[in-house]
């Protein structure tokens, strides 16, 4: 009886696989003057110090993107955290690397090709805030800012027939490398706005990541989920902001 008790009896079950937490990347857009700021894009050149050093208070790096990838896909990286800027606004030569420079940290910058030294025309309330130039993304780079892609010229994909997404797609990739010199990886969607379509062409366009805003149940490297920070998020907006990230995002698989 013993013996045939012992057969029936099941192995003890393996402990569950501990989740990695959910990546951290922040979204900024401009920093600089923000009299005149109707789409809460911009945040100053104050508040952002006081944003990154209150993450370096707490043992967290900012970096690319592509070493928060690189880092994880190592199992380290729990204390980076991905800083990125959409839109690729001329004020971050001026007002957001120089703080970036203070603190040793590291950034993307998201930029579009089709409209060097152009502006913000898809924004109708304005007001008109200047892009990089080719010479301004090349400074950028310089100084060790990783460029990708934010498309041609700001275009919604999911509103885009599928010639025009192929073209935000591919074409800004070759346009950013041929002005670096250097592959370009990296994609974020314009708006935040995505699909199964885009996703899928955005992979076919050869980009090994990118960032969106609440990509849900396409969430993954070509849908990263990223924490939009504003002029408002003090201390404590930043805690209870990043708590919830945590508790709201899906991980990514893999990562």
């Amino acid at each position: 009886m013993a013996a045939d008790s012992d057969r029936t009896r099941t192995a003890p079950e393996a402990p569950p696989r501990r989740q990695r937490p959910v990546l951290w990347v922040a979204m900024y857009h401009s920093v600089g003057d923000r009299s005149n700021d109707p789409y809460r894009v911009t945040v100053t050149p104050d508040r952002f110090e006081r944003q990154l050093r209150w993450l370096a208070g707490r043992g967290l790096r900012g970096v690319s993107v592509a070493d928060l990838l690189a880092a994880r896909a190592s199992g380290r990286g729990g204390d980076l955290v991905g800083l990125t800027f959409d839109d690729g606004y001329a004020d971050f030569l001026t007002d957001a690397l120089p703080v970036l420079r203070r603190l040793g940290f590291g950034a993307t910058l998201f930029v579009l090709p089709g409209r060097l030294g152009g502006d913000n025309a898809w924004d109708p309330l304005g007001p008109r805030k200047p892009l990089l130039t080719a010479d301004g993304i090349r400074e950028a780079a310089a100084a060790g800012i990783e460029i990708g892609s934010h498309g041609l010229t700001h275009t919604d994909l999911t509103k885009a027939d599928d010639d025009r997404v192929k073209a935000e797609a591919v074409e800004s990739r070759a346009l950013l490398e041929d002005l670096l010199g250097a592959p370009v990886d990296g994609f974020c969607y314009p708006y935040g706005s995505l699909d199964r379509r885009a996703v899928d062409a955005v992979g076919e366009a050869g980009y090994r990541y990118a960032c969106a805003i609440d990509p849900g149940p396409l969430t993954g490297p070509l849908a990263l989920p990223r924490l939009h920070i504003g002029q408002e998020d003090n201390a404590v907006r930043l805690y209870l902001k990043h708590r919830l990230h945590r508790l709201r995002r899906r991980p990514v698989e893999g990562l």
